[in-house]
């Protein structure tokens, strides 16, 4: 029986794809945490390449090298650019804990830390309530997607071998962490307003009624309308969070042209 082989130029091409694929895949958020199964991310990142690489096959370049330096160097680039992405797509959920942080430390959480399972570390309470929040939009929404129609995309936008980091893609990565830092902060801001609003008035009721223990008191007042703030806000921190996840992919095509020498 002849066994039909494949021929070794396409099979380096579709190392070419597959180590692309692999970078987006590592890069969705829900993902990418360790919570998933390394083999779970194989077989997907494996079945993915197999059902794109008819059509993206072709967006190779002809003159790519294939020496074995060079075509390590050029798996390698393809993996960090996917990666390069998440980093982008992960500002956001970033963003949504830094602003939960500010808030949990406010309230009186500051001891209340919860095991994050995706990032492996000790995270605040509340954080991770937003976090979990933000994950349920993203999904909801099928942001997940998103990665898969950007690497389809990002061929024709950005060639493999080409990425450049001279141009514009660093200060855009750098605009959007202060960004991302200003939205923690709309994310924070209506509870922190209303925390000071309420220290301010235990600190009229301390002078006024020195024999009241204003300490203890603060706590249940200040955990107790911090999360009725919480409750009541809770549609408008999904709509910034929506509004983020929509804008994701003009950022992910502005990178790649910026990637683009």
């Amino acid at each position: 029986m002849d066994i039909q082989l494949i021929p070794v130029e396409q099979f380096q091409t579709f190392l070419v794809v597959t180590s692309r694929v692999a970078g987006f895949i590592g890069a969705i958020p829900v993902i990418a945490s360790a919570q998933t199964p390394g083999r779970v991310k194989t077989a997907m990142t494996v079945a993915i390449s197999l059902a794109l690489f008819p059509v993206m096959a072709d967006a190779v370049p002809k003159e790519v090298s294939f020496a074995p330096l060079p075509f390590l160097l050029l798996l390698i680039s393809e993996l960090l650019l996917g990666l390069l992405l998440g980093l982008v797509a992960r500002l956001i959920f970033t963003a949504v804990e830094f602003g939960a942080t500010v808030i949990g430390y406010q309230m009186g959480f500051a001891a209340a830390n919860v095991f994050d399972p995706q990032s492996e570390r000790q995270v605040a309470l509340i954080s991770q309530f937003q976090n979990v929040f933000a994950i349920l939009i993203f999904l909801a929404i099928d942001g997940h997607h998103l990665f898969l129609r950007t690497a389809v995309v990002s061929y024709e936008l950005l060639p493999p071998g080409q990425i450049d980091f001279s141009g514009q893609a660093v200060p855009f990565l750098m605009e959007l962490a202060s960004h991302m830092f200003a939205i923690g902060v709309q994310f924070s801001a209506p509870v922190l307003a209303v925390l000071l609003l309420s220290g301010l008035i235990l600190g009229v009721l301390a002078r006024v009624f020195p024999q009241l223990n204003v300490f203890l008191l603060s706590f249940p007042i200040n955990i107790g309308s911090a999360f009725l703030v919480i409750a009541l806000t809770l549609s408008m921190v999904s709509v910034l969070i929506r509004r983020e996840f929509d804008i994701l992919g003009e950022r992910f095509i502005l990178l790649l042209q910026y990637l683009n020498p």
